[in-house]
């Protein structure tokens, strides 16, 4: 069973999700809160799994709040939950230590996807989000920071598009083998364990 809390001020859309969600039987929403503040205080006495954040909260907002959660609760999955497609919004949540980004205009399905998809630790990007992995690189001249080839940084941009092997290959005209050696050497190279790490250290960095 997945323990959710859903914060967000608004009481409709509150209600709104909790009607969704109890259609699930792996999801339990087990309280609300109306803003950060009070979202800490919950956490103080009751255990969860992942919190459905919205951002734009009074008092204490979503982004303040999940940079706080993530550094006292580390387990706890965080899936940001707005109206804002910016880039802006997407990547400062992610580097506050949000797990995933989903859009309120965004289907019910893909609602309970997102939170099942975080719960077992991999990284969700609404579907309907811009495509935030289009632009180019930024480069880098600290020599701390791990030297990337050309062909590595196409194969992570795609990664972080949610492709898979098959597709990456054929977008790159690789063949999979070489794709899988690209994405365990990004893996060697950055220090993670696994695509979801790869998705997430590529957004805090601002490398797509």
């Amino acid at each position: 069973m997945i323990r959710l809390i859903i914060a967000d001020d608004h009481p409709l859309m509150r209600d709104g999700i909790k009607t969704i969600l109890a259609r699930e039987e792996d999801i339990e929403v087990i309280d609300c809160a109306e803003d950060g503040t009070e979202l800490l205080k919950l956490l103080e006495t009751k255990e969860t799994d992942v919190i459905l954040m919205d951002i734009n909260m009074p008092g204490m907002n979503g982004i303040e709040a999940t940079k706080l959660i993530r550094k006292k609760y580390p387990d706890i999955k965080i899936l940001a939950f707005s109206q804002y497609d910016e880039k802006r919004f997407v990547k400062q949540l992610m580097k506050n230590g949000a797990n995933g980004y989903l859009l309120k205009n965004s289907a019910a399905g893909e609602l309970v996807k997102a939170i099942k998809i975080i719960n077992t630790g991999g990284v969700f990007l609404s579907e309907d989000l811009p495509n935030i992995f289009g632009d180019e690189p930024k480069p880098r001249t600290n020599h701390l920071f791990p030297q990337l080839t050309k062909r590595e940084l196409e194969v992570l941009r795609e990664i972080c598009k949610e492709k898979n092997t098959a597709e990456i290959a054929e977008a790159l005209y690789l063949s999979p083998n070489t794709v899988e050696t690209h994405r365990s050497n990004l893996l060697l190279k950055v220090g993670v364990r696994n695509t979801a790490g790869l998705v997430k250290w590529a957004i805090e960095n601002e490398i797509v």
